[in-house]
Parts: C-alpha cells; structure tokens; sequence
C-alpha cells in the first residue's frame, strides 16, 4: 500500500550528531514538526532553529514553500532565520578584520535566500552595508597596502551581498544616496580595481539605471565612456559584457531627445557623458573598439555577450526609428532640397537660373526627370515620402547613396531611364520600399528581446552601417530586376525574391559588409530558383494517389521514431534559465526525464552545465503520473506573474508549464525555440497527446521524404500511374498449371 500523499520521508541533519530518518506530516504546522525534530536531540527553545535545504542553496523551509520537499530529501536543523540575521547584523560590524571577512561572506551567501533576506531587511540591513560602502570602506582604505587582498574580498562579499539583497525586490532603488552612487562609480573609475568589485558594482549600476529613472540620471553624470572603455579593452569577457551592458541600460533609458542620432558631431568621445548616447553610438571609436576588442577577439563570444551586443545592435538601430515615422512636408523647402539634390547628382545640372525658361518648360524638365529617378509622383515627389513606415528614412538613404557611392546610384539611374517604360526599375520606389522591408527585417523601433542572441557581426564594421546595408541591397534589387527581366506589373514578385536573398545572407552571418555583398552576388535569381525548386522537391514530388497511400501508411511509423526522439532527448536534459530583472545573474536550474520514462528529475544549478547533469544531483521529483497538462504561452502563471518585469512576445513563445496535482506548476522558459518544440512534444507524447510544434511538422515531412525516396529509388524515371493497372480476365483454361505431385 503506498504511503499517504500528505506524508515525505526526509532524512535531518544536526552538526554533532547523526542524522534522523523521519516522517513529515505536511498537514502538521511547520513549528510543531521542528519542535519535535528539536526534542529528539534534546534542544529547547526550539523558535529559534528552522529547517532547511542541505544542498548548495540551503535555502530555508517555510510555510509556502514546504510543498517543494519531496521524498528522500536532506534536510538540515539550523539556527532560525531571523536568528541568523541578527548575528550576522552584529558579525559584519566587528572590529575584527578577520571575523568581519568571515561574516560578509557568510552573509553573500545567505542573502540568496528570501527567507533571510527579508529578515536581515526588516534590520535595516540594506542600509548597513551602503554606509560601509559609503563611509565603513574609507578606514579599511588605509589597510588596503597592507592586506590589498584582504580589502578586495572584503569589498566584495559587501557588493555581492548587497546586489543579492536587492534582487529579490522587497527595497526600491529609489532609496539611495548620490554618495553611495559615486562611491560605486568610483570603483568603476579606478584604473586598478578587483574583478568581483568591479564586476558587482557595474552590475549595481546597471540595475540602478534600469529600476529608477531618478538614478538613471545621477549615475549617467558619474560614468563616462573614458571610465568604460578600459573595460572593453580588457581581456575579461565578464567585465566586458557588464561594461557594455551599463552601455546599452543608460541608452535605454535616455530620454527620447538625448537618443535623436546626429552623426555630423564632432564630439570628443572621452570627455562625453553617457547621457549623449546618440552622440556616442555614432563615433567610430565606441564601434571599433567593441569590434576589435569583442567580437573579433581570440575569444569565443558566450550566450550574455551575444545578447548584450544584440541589445546594442537593436538600439542602435532603433535612433533611426524617428526618421522612419516622420512624414514629409511637401511644402518645407529644405527637405525638398534633398529631393533637388538627387536630381543633380544624376543628372549632372545645377539650378536653373530664374531666367532660363518659361515656369512651364522647367516644370516639363523637372517632370521628366523625377519620372526616369523612378518617382510614383512625377509631379512633386515629396508626396512619396508622406508613407510611414519609412517615412524619411526612405530619403535619408537615398541621399546617402547618391552621395557615397555616387557612381552606382548614376549607373542606375541612368541604366532605367534609358529602357522601355515598362521595364525600367523604378528607383524612387524601390528605395521606400526597399528601406521599409530593411526595416521589418531588422525589427526597428522594437524593443530588444530578453532572450534574443541574433546579433550581426558586420552591422559593427562601419558607423553608417545602415545605410551602407541599403546600398548593397539597393544595387541588389536592381540586378535581381534585370535578371527577371521585370515589368511594373512585376514589382512585388521582385520583392519578394530581394527579400529572400537578403535573408539567406544575413541567416550565413557574414563578418563584414563586404562578405555581405559576395553573399548577394552569390545569390543570382538564377541560384534562388535552384534553391526553390530544390526545396519545393519536397512537397511537389510524389503527389500521385498511390504515393499519398504509401505516405500515410508509413507516417505512423516516422511518428513514433520522432516521439522515441523527444523523449530520448527529455532524458539527456536541458539547463534552463530563471529570468530575473537583474539578467545577468540569473539562475539556472536542469531537468530531465529518467530512463524508464516515469519521473522528471530537475534542480537548481550555480552555473551552467557543461554536459549532463547525473539525475542524483537533482533532488526534485516529479511523477510523470502526476502530470495533468501542459500549458504554453500567455497562460502560463509565470507569465501572468511576471507581468510587471515586461515580459515581450518572444519570452512567451518560449514558455511552458507542467500542471500537476492540486493547480501546482512546475514553470519553464526555454532557452530557443528548438528546446521549446523539444520539451512540448515530449511532455505531450508522455500524456499520450498529440506532438503538434512546428518542429514535429518539420520533422515528419523530411523523414517521410527521405524514407520515399528511399523506398523509390528503383522507380526513378518510371512513370508512377495515377490509378492501379486493371486486373486482367481469367484465362480460358488453366491448363498450364501443373501438379507436381
């Protein structure tokens, strides 16, 4: 007979003596159990000792949270934790350096847990340990030639147990001093400083800029990029990614007209503060050095790197974000000037004088010219432009191209206007549309995904590199027009055809925008059909009704290699990611699936695995028998609750939970899509439920595909018949028929 649900069979540890095998009663009040494990050593006073985890993360055993303990767990008595915060509220104020070491250190490592956090904040804590930052530090300053090694740990367990502290939410950011924030930018600022200070106190800054628009203000007047850009020049890839992670938080949060890309200033990039992004995102010397420095380094570029230089890619990307949504003024005289401008550089004129013909003839001339640089609005194309998306942007880049690569924009222009009507490649239509499809494929004007790594090397090669990308795509356009040997009616079939090239490029994830460029060349229209009909072979061949049979009978058979698949991989594992607000110091956790298919095993982990994690360092447990559904997206709780930390689309697309027993959840947030497609068919091929993600879809028309060709590969060139060929008659006799007998 099984034992009751209520009832967990744990074994508790006491410093001393040998631990207790017991039973929980889960019904029973938590005080009642640790009083009773309290009198079985003989311990009185038992209010002042707690249960909790004996595993790395000793976290404390409450009321909410005892339903975690599971059969088989180790447990600890220990001393309570509002105990535990008063003596480590006394410890860290000791005179002693070695005692004071000791318990700052103590204290980084509980302040993980919630429990004692919010003890240790009730004493005002948070409070202690600023005043140590911003005055305590000072008298052991004087130490620091003396024991340098003894400062630098000191300082920071003090940081760490601070940034651990204000992770869990419970104090605002809004209650700091302008001393303690130089204090902290101070440590940023020195040429010489400890990696863990230097790494939690640019972590400190960051989340500061992030949770108070107040602080955000304060802290961009103490950092400039003069203090950052040693950072970035470093060889720790840690610091680096704090230091452009401050970089991108103070962007974020700059206000709108502090972030307005004006790159004709001439600004000395050192001497600038951080509240003059634009400025700074526009200077050669930030992009070269992230490019020297990061992504072309020796080095591998990790997973919170890769984000963080995706986040820089889209920001930057986003200061175009006011040109594509502004509207143009026919009747504002300088940005028609532009529009003269483009006119000239083709055409090789200089104004008119006033005199130099009748208002009809210029206003004929300037008709027929609007018309060859491809206007839709011959007459005043300044109405062309009145369309946002992309609004300016269109113009913008335009005149850049004109202008820097003067020679192909005259080339092309030039080139249609010397066609039929009805084939030349309108170049002023083009180009807004062109620069509208660049912009949805770069998504600008959207705010940076929390789990995106997508980040372009080359977009870091050139400081115009947008406008640079739309002149490789635009002389692209152009060639893939007379490759088709397009008309007018053929203009959206042309833009689909760009888009697809410019796509398969970017997926190759050149280096530079010149291998971008031989990526293009690469992808004639010619190639793009061969890539089409290659990738159409699929789902075109074997249409005949007796390969559709064949199909759906082996289709079974492919869905259960795909299931034993998922589950095979559900019993390798996966490393997930607890989100937080602070990102870069999440949490991970590992799951995966026991050889017999029967229980989950998952745990919380440091740091990220290399390889699998062997199911007995996982001390949770999960009965797949348990398991009642599996929820995806926007009704998962960890979605609802997270509400207020702006979870994005993409994050929901990766969510999923595991409902089990009495509306408990165990909640997921994959690392990619792949896993994600992974993880729900598994679970739902567990529960016996159909695998319906994009993957499984994906899966089975490759496998189905690859088996027919297999299984036809001796009917190559034979005409396969629409219907069976009929049965013929009986014979008139059957006198060919022999009896061996």
């Amino acid at each position: 007979m099984p034992p009751p649900a209520d009832i967990v069979k744990v074994a508790i540890e006491w410093p001393g003596a040998f631990p207790k095998l017991m039973e929980i009663d889960q019904k029973k009040p938590l005080s009642s159990i640790i009083k009773e494990v309290c009198d079985g050593w003989s311990l009185g006073n038992h209010e002042n000792f707690a249960l909790q985890h004996a595993d790395t993360t000793n976290f404390y055993i409450t009321e909410k949270n005892r339903n975690e303990i599971k059969n088989g767990a180790i447990l600890r008595l220990t001393t309570s934790p509002a105990q535990t915060a008063q003596q480590l509220h006394e410890r860290i104020q000791s005179s002693s350096m070695d005692a004071k070491l000791e318990a700052l250190k103590d204290l980084a490592t509980s302040s993980r847990d919630i429990t004692f956090a919010q003890e240790f904040i009730n004493l005002d804590g948070i409070s202690l340990l600023t005043q140590m930052v911003e005055s305590g530090t000072e008298r052991y300053q004087k130490l620091q030639k003396i024991m340098k090694p003894c400062f630098g740990d000191m300082l920071s367990f003090t940081l760490t147990a601070f940034v651990e502290l204000m992770d869990h939410g419970i104090v605002s950011w809004d209650t700091f001093s302008v001393a303690f924030i130089k204090k902290i930018a101070s440590y940023v600022n020195k040429s010489s400083m400890d990696v863990a200070v230097l790494q939690r106190s640019l972590a400190i800054l960051e989340s500061m800029v992030l949770n108070s628009h107040d602080l955000y203000q304060k802290v961009a007047q103490e950092i400039t990029i003069g203090q950052l850009i040693p950072h970035l020049q470093g060889n720790d890839q840690d610091i680096q990614t704090y230091a452009v992670a401050v970089i991108n938080a103070l962007f974020l949060k700059a206000p709108e007209e502090k972030r307005q890309l004006d790159v004709e200033d001439n600004v000395n990039i050192l001497d600038c503060p951080l509240t003059e992004m634009a400025n700074i995102l526009a200077q050669k010397q930030l992009r070269s050095i992230i490019l020297s420095h990061v992504i072309r380094s020796n080095r591998s570029i990790n997973s919170e790197m890769a984000h963080q230089l995706y986040v820089h890619q889209v920001l930057t990307f986003n200061l175009l974000e006011d040109r594509m949504m502004t509207k143009m003024d026919p009747q504002d005289q300088a940005q028609r000037d532009i529009i003269f401008e483009l006119r000239r550089i083709a055409f090789d004129v200089e104004c008119e004088p006033n005199n130099s013909g009748s208002i009809e003839k210029r206003k004929s001339m300037y008709t027929r010219d609007y018309k060859k640089l491809g206007f839709m609005n011959h007459v005043n194309p300044a109405v062309d432009f009145t369309q946002i998306p992309p609004g300016m942007l269109a113009l913008d880049n335009m005149l850049y191209f004109a202008k820097h690569h003067q020679d192909a924009y005259i080339r092309i222009v030039l080139e249609n206007s010397s066609r039929e009507d009805k084939h030349e490649c309108p170049f002023g239509r083009s180009s807004i549309e062109l620069t509208k499809m660049l912009c949805e494929i770069l998504k600008v004007g959207e705010l940076p995904s929390e789990t995106c790594h997508d980040f372009h090397p080359m977009f870091f090669t050139h400081d115009r590199s947008f406008e640079e990308f739309f002149c490789s795509c635009i002389q692209l356009l152009n060639k893939t027009w007379k490759e088709m040997r397009a008309t007018s009616e053929d203009f959206n079939k042309v833009m689909q055809v760009v888009r697809e090239q410019i796509m398969r490029a970017l997926n190759t994830k050149p280096n530079s925008l010149d291998q971008f460029k031989t990526k293009l060349q690469n992808l004639s229209y010619t190639e793009i059909l061969k890539l089409r009909q290659s990738e159409r072979m699929n789902q075109e061949d074997f249409q005949s009704p007796p390969i559709v049979e064949l199909r759906e009978k082996i289709q079974p058979e492919i869905m259960e290699l795909i299931k034993q698949q998922r589950l095979n991989r559900l019993c390798e594992g996966t490393c997930f990611r607890k989100i937080s607000s602070r990102r870069r110091q999440d949490k991970f956790w590992y799951c995966r699936l026991s050889p017999n298919h029967k229980v989950l095993h998952y745990g919380d982990l440091e740091e990220s695995p290399q390889g699998e994690v062997p199911h007995d360092s996982l001390q949770d447990k999960l009965p797949v028998a348990d398991i009642k559904a599996v929820v995806t997206g926007k009704d998962c709780p960890h979605m609802k609750e997270k509400g207020a930390l702006k979870q994005n689309k993409e994050v929901q697309e990766l969510a999923f939970s595991v409902l089990y027993e009495s509306d408990e959840y165990l909640n997921f947030i994959a690392p990619d899509k792949h896993e994600y497609c992974v993880w729900t068919d598994g679970l739902n091929a567990l529960l016996g439920k159909e695998m319906s993600s994009e993957l499984s879809k994906t899966d089975l028309d490759t496998l189905l595909n690859m088996e027919m060709k297999l299984r036809l590969l001796d009917l190559e060139n034979i005409q396969i018949p629409e219907a069976p060929p009929p049965i013929p008659k009986e014979p008139s006799n059957y006198d060919f028929v022999y009896d061996c007998n």
